[in-house]
């Protein structure tokens, strides 16, 4: 589409918002928030974003003074998408935004995604911020229907409805929504990074009914508002990893394949592709990811990538680091924990006793200056229509207790996490 496509804008609704308290005790630094917000209960249903043409957006709370030694962080939000696990009466599931603020621990509902059927879900996306503006991309649209495993028992599945092309824009500082060029092709469960304020894609699905990947790759120029071809990929893949590196564009792992190619199948698919922006041309590393299975996220911070897991354990008990000249990934020292909520002291209190029982729910990873930010959510202990959510931090620089855990929320509904994070630096 042209630079003379013409946008869409819609204003979010704003919420109410509940404040939660849930002293705990931490092994390591316990950082306490002063505000807790949260999107309303359950019992109400979420709006969806309506045409407000060009009138003002709500006011926005306060960042920090100047004097506040969380200063340096009161720019920066992490942006999360959720959807509600379960379709209840009067309760749209569909998709919706929060704000993470790590300066003051505190979580924002933003806005419902625009263009979604009630109780549609958008899955299998790309978010990305440009500026202080998050961007999200293709995807599946699906819905929930509760499947019978057998006569005594069933369990609610994904029906999947169609593989999109749209791509959104969301003005944090306006809190304005913007339809952008589409996609050159559908896809979901692709790879995609930012570089030199460009947003790169590559693999995916691009169609329900085939279960391979595509080798196919495009960028997004935002001040053009267009979509360009670039050069295939040597491979097809899917539910790959996108990284920006050293200049480059990295697409790695997936659930890949490649047509006349001498390598064993578990090594194309623990390789990356390699794009150079200055040659247009993309070159192969094998063996860089090392497993047969998908990563579920790779960040760069400080010139390093990290990464935590796997797209079938999120959290494998430790962070890596990848060392290029060697082409290893090693354990990061002092990020040994094998479970996160161990990082919650167990000395005998209830509180305590719940969090060592409790199931994560979701789990996703957001670089900010030099830490790396875990943000998780778990099931209460006998409380299953609650949601706890907590942020651990870990400093890529400390040489001892580099783990910070903040003060958990507590939270109606169970949610669940659509897509990573990604995170937004305020002009």
């Amino acid at each position: 589409m042209s630079s003379s496509h013409k946008f869409v804008v819609f204003s979010a609704l704003s919420l109410s918002l509940y404040i939660f308290h849930f002293p705990l005790r931490y092994i390591s630094h316990l950082t306490k928030s002063k505000l807790i917000s949260s999107k309303p209960p359950s019992t109400t249903k979420l709006p969806q974003a309506t045409p407000m043409g060009s009138l003002p957006s709500p006011p926005r709370s306060s960042t920090p003074s100047p004097s506040s030694p969380n200063n340096s962080l009161s720019s920066y939000r992490v942006c999360a998408t959720f959807c509600f696990r379960e379709p209840a009466p009067n309760l749209n599931i569909s998709n919706w935004i929060e704000f993470y603020d790590p300066s003051t621990n505190t979580w924002t509902y933003a806005s419902s995604i625009p263009g979604l059927t009630e109780n549609h879900i958008l899955k299998g996306f790309a978010m990305v911020s440009l500026g202080d503006s998050v961007y999200i991309i293709g995807g599946r649209v699906c819905f929930k229907e509760r499947a019978h495993t057998s006569d005594e028992c069933s369990e609610l599945v994904d029906v999947d409805i169609e593989v999109s092309s749209s791509v959104l824009r969301y003005n944090v500082g306006s809190d304005q929504w913007s339809t952008c060029a589409p996609l050159g092709i559908p896809r979901s469960d692709f790879a995609c990074t930012v570089s030199e304020n460009k947003i790169y894609v590559a693999g995916g699905k691009s169609t329900l009914a085939c279960a391979r990947g595509i080798p196919l790759a495009e960028v997004y120029d935002p001040e053009l508002n267009e979509w360009t071809p670039l050069p295939n990929m040597s491979t097809l893949r899917y539910n790959c990893v996108g990284v920006t590196w050293l200049g480059k564009i990295y697409v790695v792992g997936g659930f890949a394949e490649r047509a006349d190619s001498e390598l064993p199948p578990i090594m194309v698919r623990s390789c990356a592709e390699v794009y150079d922006t200055q040659t247009r041309m993309w070159d192969l590393i094998v063996g860089m990811w090392q497993l047969d299975v998908p990563p579920n996220q790779i960040v760069e911070v400080d010139g390093r990538l990290f990464s935590s897991g796997d797209c079938y354990k999120q959290w494998k008990g430790h962070i890596e680091s990848y060392d290029g000249k060697l082409n290893i990934w090693n354990e990061v020292e002092g990020s040994q924990i094998q479970s996160l909520n161990s990082l919650i002291s167990a000395l005998g209190t209830q509180h305590d006793h719940n969090w060592a029982l409790s199931q994560r729910r979701y789990l996703t990873m957001a670089p900010i200056g030099l830490n790396l930010y875990f943000l998780a959510g778990y099931g209460i202990y006998r409380e299953f229509s609650r949601t706890m959510s907590i942020v651990h931090k870990f400093d890529i620089s400390a040489t001892s207790d580099a783990w910070t855990s903040m003060e958990p929320m507590e939270e109606d509904g169970e949610k669940e996490l659509c897509g990573h994070c990604c995170v937004v630096q305020l002009t």
